[in-house]
């Protein structure tokens, strides 16, 4: 049995899920009620659509249900206007609790039974009072959920450093792992200025951008390490990954030294026995 498989997200940048459109004709871009396990809800569609065998161990894929129509639209927009007025509720009986925690969002399901507040905190919150009285105000299902710093920067945004929209926030679906020795790998300085987010965390890009820069940093002589070029034989100052380029300190006959720039496949050197000295 075949079926037709499409990726549905819920907000922008948000994670993809996979959905069974069999019996909808669905496009890029198009609003869509699809069927979740907390109910109904609107996405949109993020994906080409594309057939698969499905076998009968196969966990089966929830619905497309159909296109969103302007009432479904109509609803969307209002719980939107639903949630800031929970958030607003929910920060002011925070503080009147002395409850030490940040609410970061308010997120109501399609029909509006249940909200998901999410919030950060240094230490544990024992939030029970602040659900009763949230229950008590708009009578729907409260879900209580705490973050961290990456997942607030994912849900309010930003400009990173770079000055464009964070990454997270953009069009990472899923968090990146990002480390210090990808950071190494890529030459960046391992001040914490230069390699933290808006969240404080190791920038989102240092992780996906880490492929490229690994696999040339592979084909890259050591640093101090002696290759042969053009104008003589030097040692390794520096690696250009973007580039590809290597800066190679060359000492003349009269001893004078100087700092040229070549491109890799310009300049030969001893891999196996670079790799020894490292």
């Amino acid at each position: 049995m075949q079926i037709k498989e499409v990726k549905v997200r819920f907000e922008d940048g948000g994670k993809e899920y996979s959905f069974d459109c069999s019996n909808v004709f669905v496009r890029i871009g198009n609003k869509v009620v699809v069927e979740t396990v907390n109910g109904d809800e609107v996405g949109e569609i993020c994906s080409k659509v594309s057939v698969f065998d499905f076998n009968e161990n196969d966990e089966p894929l929830k619905k497309v249900l159909r296109l969103a129509s302007k009432q479904d639209l109509g609803k969307k927009e209002e719980n939107k206007n639903k949630e800031k007025s929970i958030k607003d509720y929910c920060e002011k009986e925070a503080l009147s609790l002395n409850l030490n925690m940040k609410v970061v969002s308010a997120s109501l399901n399609f029909d509006a039974s249940k909200v998901v507040v999410s919030f950060t905190a240094d230490d544990r919150v024992d939030f029970r009072e602040l659900v009763k009285r949230l229950a008590g105000e708009y009578k729907i299902k409260i879900e209580m959920r705490q973050i961290d710093a990456r997942e607030e920067t994912k849900l309010i945004g930003g400009l990173g450093p770079c000055g464009r929209e964070c990454c997270c926030s953009y069009f990472l679906s899923s968090p990146t792992h990002s480390s210090i020795k990808m950071a190494k790998v890529q030459g960046l300085s391992l001040n914490p200025n230069s390699t933290s987010g808006l969240c404080g965390k190791l920038k989102c890009c240092i992780a996906y951008e880490n492929e490229h820069y690994a696999e040339v940093f592979a084909l890259m002589p050591k640093i101090n390490t002696e290759v042969k070029t053009p104008n003589g034989t030097g040692l390794v100052m520096y690696n250009n990954l973007l580039k590809k380029t290597v800066s190679v300190k060359l000492t003349a006959d009269d001893g004078t030294q100087k700092i040229e720039e070549f491109e890799l496949n310009k300049i030969t050197f001893n891999r196996d026995s670079d790799d020894k000295k490292n």
